[in-house]
């Protein structure tokens, strides 16, 4: 596995195997040179995506409204260093490495740190659950993200080895 340094000595330090991350053909994901704020959260959060990926949220975020469709962000840019520390809260939660990795990419291998991943939320859905796919925020996305450059990166039985996820797309534009 190719991997920088920083990131192989932060894997070993987690008891994150690179075998494993080679079984399941995890992609290196390197953090982008420039962000800008894509969304001001209700709560002040701002969420920094890269400027194509930014404009191309707008603009769907824009498109779903007009057709009465509620989109908002609950997660974007995420540097490695954030990932460590969320690995590390859940190790200290008593969860195992394998459990954590069905749900959260090890640090150096989350689309987040690509400044092109979304997570998004809606009115009346609880974040990041899987009922998201019931919602029109999720019956819209399926319909019409890919025309602003957004693909549903985690269905089920992806490729990867990780959970379903009807709330995280990724930019490929």
């Amino acid at each position: 596995m190719q991997c920088p340094p920083r990131v192989r000595a932060i894997l070993a330090e987690l008891g994150i195997s690179t075998d494993l991350i080679d079984a399941r053909g995890l992609p290196l994901c390197e953090e982008p040179p420039q962000l800008e704020i894509a969304e001001i959260g209700d709560d002040g959060r701002e969420y920094r995506l890269t400027p194509a990926a930014a404009r191309a949220w707008r603009e769907m975020k824009a498109a779903a409204a007009a057709e009465g469709v509620v989109l908002k962000l609950i997660s974007a840019f995420r540097s490695i260093d954030r990932q460590v520390e969320i690995l590390r809260e859940k190790l200290a939660e008593g969860q195992t490495v394998e459990e954590i990795l069905s749900a959260s990419a090890p640090p150096g291998f989350s689309e987040h740190h690509t400044g092109r991943a979304i997570d998004i939320d809606t009115d009346g859905a609880p974040p990041l659950e899987i009922e998201f796919e019931r919602t029109p925020a999720f019956a819209w996305l399926s319909e019409n993200a890919g025309g602003f450059g957004f693909v549903l990166s985690f269905p089920k039985g992806n490729r990867y080895g990780y959970q379903y996820e009807p709330w995280h797309w990724f930019f490929t534009r």
